[in-house]
């Protein structure tokens, strides 16, 4: 009567340890849906750093322009006029094109009166044509 007890217990256990396809599938699932919704929120954390680089880098050579103007009474003639007269200590790297040459210089516009044909650079704006998280583009910040 000891074996006949038993029996229906093994079976019982040998069942009951092991996962059904159902599950399985169930739980993988589960699994893709968090790894692709961590995934969507680590490439907008990726834009975002990137964009918050490029504003702090804008306003650092806005500010170097705007003292250059300060002092000397003209714009500069280029980016590189800014890095020679120790405005800066090197033109930044554009985050989105990963270059210092792609920034777009905006010129001034010549003064009246003025005997100079170059007017010098006003402002500068990034060399990429991607768009923002904010859906401005990156250009025309």
């Amino acid at each position: 009567m000891t074996a006949m007890g038993t029996l229906p217990r093994l079976r019982r256990r040998a069942r009951d340890e092991g996962w059904t396809l159902i599950e399985l599938m169930v739980v993988i699932a589960l699994i893709m849906i968090l790894a692709s919704m961590s995934l969507a929120t680590y490439r907008n954390s990726i834009q975002h750093a990137k964009e918050a680089t490029l504003g702090s880098q804008l306003f650092i050579m806005r500010d170097a322009i705007d003292q250059y103007y300060a002092d000397k009474g003209k714009y500069p003639d280029s980016l590189q006029a800014l890095v020679s007269e120790q405005y800066l200590r090197a033109v930044p790297v554009d985050p989105f094109t990963n270059s210092a040459d792609t920034w777009q210089t905006v010129a001034a516009e010549p003064e009246p009166g003025s005997t100079s044909a170059a007017a010098g650079i006003y402002d500068v704006h990034s060399g990429s044509d991607l768009t923002g998280l904010d859906g401005v583009r990156l250009a025309d910040k």
